[in-house]
């Protein structure tokens, strides 16, 4: 028996006893029907395609997600995760495409930031503002995927062409590479298909100038080829924050060719810009968000601009029963500018954040996987190697006014502003190559038992230059050249034992390494995972951090195997912290003199609860601790930008065939400020909230779906990030009320 008929231990045994089972009813169910069927009945005998609506397999259903189970995904989309969810050694959550649709949420960041254990990072000083987050409480701006390749860039991320998300929690450098620490997220594109025609038109419309229309279409041009087009346009104000709003376009093209039964080539194209203004929140006062605050931001200047390009090309081909081989290529630019103005509770009066980055990435991941028996047991061996090159350059606009005006943030007046601005050249240019080798195999060693291994190195070479330029207090800081190489290996083992029908307990651990100055928009700002240097501007000396993951656990797939319930303790540890000397703003750290700990539970639901209603949900419990650091005073504190209680419930109750409705809620505990991987400021606190979001859909018929979505229903005042001295605290967006049409033809 090759490996692809079968996955874990107890998938197989439940597919071997299926097997006999529907041998013997097969047998059966022929006899009787060939009995049964006369003359009369048989012109109206039809085998052609099974389409099934609500709980559907259709052309366009997710190839990842379980049949009947609309919000349960079986497998990812990564080959190197050998086994199914159900059977991994790992904490995932995976996001299906029903389950974001039925959401409303368009948004990574507002998907992502409302899942259990994941906060937003704020945008100040040497970070862009861009979609950034913090899984576990560890920066993980850096660690986002697109179809298994880093998307490297802190830009505006989508969700129009999107057949799932999924989430890894805890350090996994063994797939992703540097970094990863907390966890890491991997977007799944659509993609063209060979199996049907079909094309779905979006509408939809709402309060605050909401407008958003999208276009998803197969086209099988022949047995061998087919090509799919997805579109977007939308914009809208921020809820109850205009002139704040959003200005998206987009498009992805794909393409299948299916050269022979064994040789499959793909490639697709993907198109983003965005035209935003950004909403600069509110700020602190007396440590609290202050909440008559109305500032927003003057007509006329602010501005973020977000743009993609990205094609990939992939190859897989079956070089024997037994043996795959996996090419993916990757070529991409991004590109975000901006100019975001805040008020300063400090001053009275305004500040302006700017900024421009471009990143132009080029990456091969190549995996050859071999399923095969040796020594009577199963085998999924995986060995792959990676290469990354990436460029960042970056720089700021100098602003200048042509007269003041004076803002009063409780009382607004958003009038003109006069002056101009203009965009500098280079001031740090960044170039990050890494050459990777990596080696996994999946054991199956009997009905209960199974193993995961897998080892990776990475090396790379770092080169950044930084210009010229002014620091804090008008100093001026001379043009520097920082430029070394080092490598580090990663490693991770997981058992499996699954003793009963429907379920499993697992033990895991994994490791991840960090390297000083990896996020690659902070350039020489140390505290802000820039480059540190020693006080004599020394950086060889900086070791990977390292971090370190333990996580017992246990997985339950009930319900015909609908419904998957999980639960798992872990505790992450973070040696060799690199930190800064007190001044985020400057290169001078202490190099590798930290450590802290996350350790906690997390629980998760997805999949059928009932035959009509459906669920995904998370739960995250932790507490985080920092261990040692150069300065004494951080130990034992907690870290910045960390919720130690956070849950996401998402309900949906098939009322009748046609109609549908269900509700979100969103939890999260107080969050202190300060910068990630840090010691939390106490001072500066987010206080905890709770939102409520609610939809409905209607089936007029198998073509035509109407949805509302009503965000924040109770339009709950809340606060999701805050920058480290309270001078930028994000709002959560108000109440906001849409439908949507959809016509599949």
């Amino acid at each position: 028996m090759t490996g692809k008929a079968v996955n874990g231990p107890a998938t197989l045994r439940r597919e071997l006893d299926f097997n006999r089972s529907a041998t013997i009813a097969g047998t059966l169910s022929l006899a009787l029907s060939s009995a049964m069927i006369t003359p009369a009945f048989a012109e109206e005998l039809s085998l052609d395609t099974l389409v099934i609506e609500d709980g559907r397999i259709a052309a366009d259903a997710n190839p990842y997600a379980e049949p009947d189970a609309p919000y349960k995904a079986r497998r990812t989309s990564d080959s190197r995760r050998a086994r199914d969810i159900a059977d991994t050694p790992q904490t995932m959550t995976v996001l299906t495409k029903d389950a974001i649709e039925d959401s409303g949420k368009t948004e990574l960041k507002d998907i992502l930031s409302a899942q259990p254990g994941i906060t937003l990072g704020t945008g100040e000083g040497g970070n862009s503002f861009g979609d950034r987050y913090i899984i576990r409480g560890y920066e993980a701006r850096n660690d986002v995927f697109t179809d298994g390749l880093r998307d490297p860039g802190l830009i505006t991320r989508e969700t129009f062409a999107l057949e799932q998300i999924e989430i890894s929690k805890g350090p996994s450098s063994t797939f992703a590479g540097r970094g990863s620490t907390g966890g890491a997220v991997n977007s799944v594109t659509k993609k063209a298909s060979l199996d049907d025609d079909f094309a779905t038109v979006q509408g939809g419309l709402g309060t605050d100038d909401y407008q958003r229309y999208t276009f998803d279409g197969n086209k099988v041009v022949n047995d061998d080829l087919a090509v799919r087009f997805n579109t977007l346009y939308t914009e809208a104000d921020i809820p109850d924050r205009e002139p704040a709003g959003e200005q998206r376009q987009g498009a992805l093209l794909s393409g299948v060719y299916q050269a022979t039964a064994a040789l499959a080539l793909s490639a697709d194209y993907y198109y983003f810009r965005g035209d935003d203004r950004s909403d600069p929140g509110t700020f602190m006062t007396d440590g609290r968000p202050d909440q008559d605050a109305r500032y927003v931001g003057p007509d006329g200047l602010d501005f973020q601009d977000t743009e993609a390009d990205i094609f990939t090309f992939k190859i897989d081909a079956e070089l024997t029963d037994e043996l795959r081989l996996e090419n993916k290529s990757r070529i991409g630019s991004t590109a975000n500018d901006y100019i975001v103005s805040v008020y300063s509770a400090r001053s009275g009066g305004l500040r302006s954040f700017t900024g421009w980055q471009e990143n132009d990435y080029v990456g091969n991941q190549t995996n050859l996987i071999w399923d095969t028996r040796l020594g009577g047991m199963r085998h999924t061996i995986i060995g792959g190697i990676e290469y990354a090159d990436e460029d960042t350059d970056a720089g700021n606009y100098n602003v200048t006014a042509d007269g003041s005006f004076v803002v009063d943030p409780y009382n607004p007046v958003h009038s003109g502003w006069n002056g101009s601005y203009g965009r500098s050249d280079t001031l740090t240019r960044l170039n990050l190559e890494t050459v990777s080798a990596y080696l996994m195999d999946t054991i199956t060693l009997n009905d209960d038992w199974e193993i995961f291994a897998g080892v990776r190195y990475d090396h790379f070479d770092y080169d950044l230059w930084a210009g010229e330029r002014t620091g804090r207090g008008g100093v001026i800081i001379p043009e520097a050249q920082y430029k070394y190489s080092d490598g580090f290996w990663n490693g991770h083992l997981g058992a499996t034992w699954s003793p009963w029908e429907d379920g499993n307990v697992y033990a895991t651990w994994s490791t991840s390494s960090n390297i000083n100055g990896g996020e690659a928009d902070a350039a020489t700002n140390c505290g802000y995972g820039g480059i540190c240097t020693d006080a004599d501007g020394q950086y060889e000396a900086a070791d990977p951090e390292q971090s370190t993951n333990l996580e017992l656990g246990t997985k339950w797939n009930l319900m015909d195997e609908r419904l998957l319930l999980t639960a798992a303790l872990f505790r992450t540890t973070k040696d060799d912290v690199i930190e800064d000397n007190g001044d985020s703003y400057a290169t001078g750290g202490n190099l590798n003199t930290g450590r802290n700990r996350v350790e906690g539970i997390e629980l998760g639901l997805s999949g059928n609860i009932t035959d009509r209603l459906s669920g995904q949900a998370g739960i995250a419990l932790m507490n985080s601790e920092t261990l040692d650091s150069y300065d004494e005073a951080n130990i034992g504190r907690p870290k910045a930008n960390f919720a130690e209680k956070s849950a996401n419930i998402q309900l949906r109750y098939q009322a009748t065939p046609a109609f549908a409705f269900g509700g979100v809620m969103t939890y999260s505990s107080e969050i202190f400020g300060g910068q990630p991987d840090a010691a939390a400021r106490t001072s500066i606190r987010l206080p905890g909230y709770t939102v409520y979001d609610a939809f409905v859909s209607y089936d007029f018929s198998p073509q035509l779906n109407l949805r509302a979505n009503v965000q924040n229903l109770f339009d709950k005042d809340y606060y999701t990030a805050t920058y480290r001295g309270g001078s930028i605290v994000y709002i959560g967006d108000g109440r906001a009320a849409n439908l949507a049409l959809t016509y599949r033809f």
